[in-house]
């Protein structure tokens, strides 16, 4: 998905427990979140991505399998989808004030030798994520912070 997304020319940063991996953290997740610019253009280019790998809004109780309108990615929630590459969720923003240009501030970048990706900095996602106060949010900010006091070590 990182590499599709990336080859499309969709910009966006990689948040939540992907994130937390590609940072190094040793925990385990089952999609791939991230808050995509929500500008016409790249939205064009996601809306594009997603449509091409069939995505739809996995959590609809009728199993319709409803694709992403353009209008919801130019919103303010969350998508959460399934595509024929795995499970999607698409941030328009974290929370008030927290899109694409709010975040890019508390990023890194991550590349090697086939693509350059924009990843939430553990700072920034350890307080995203104690915030939410969900279990399972919970359960990953020992592995993260102990994840940035080593990289702070070093």
């Amino acid at each position: 998905m990182l590499q599709g997304l990336v080859e499309a020319g969709v910009e966006y940063i990689v948040v939540g427990g992907a994130a937390g991996v590609i940072l190094g953290a040793p925990i385990v997740t089952l999609d791939l979140d991230i808050v995509h610019r929500r500008t016409p253009d790249n939205v064009d280019r996601l809306h594009a991505w997603l449509l091409a790998h069939g995505a739809y809004h996995r959590f609809d109780l009728a199993n319709r399998r409803l694709p992403p309108g353009r209008d919801l990615l130019l919103g303010q929630g969350h998508l959460n989808l399934q595509t024929d590459l795995g499970k999607l969720d698409v941030l328009c923003e974290l929370g008030p004030d927290e899109d694409y240009e709010n975040l890019l501030a508390d990023t890194v970048l991550v590349e090697n030798d086939t693509m350059r990706l924009r990843v939430l900095g553990l700072r920034r996602l350890i307080a995203v994520k104690a915030r939410t106060g969900r279990p399972k949010d919970r359960a990953v900010l020992p592995l993260l912070m102990a994840t940035l006091d080593e990289q702070e070590r070093r």
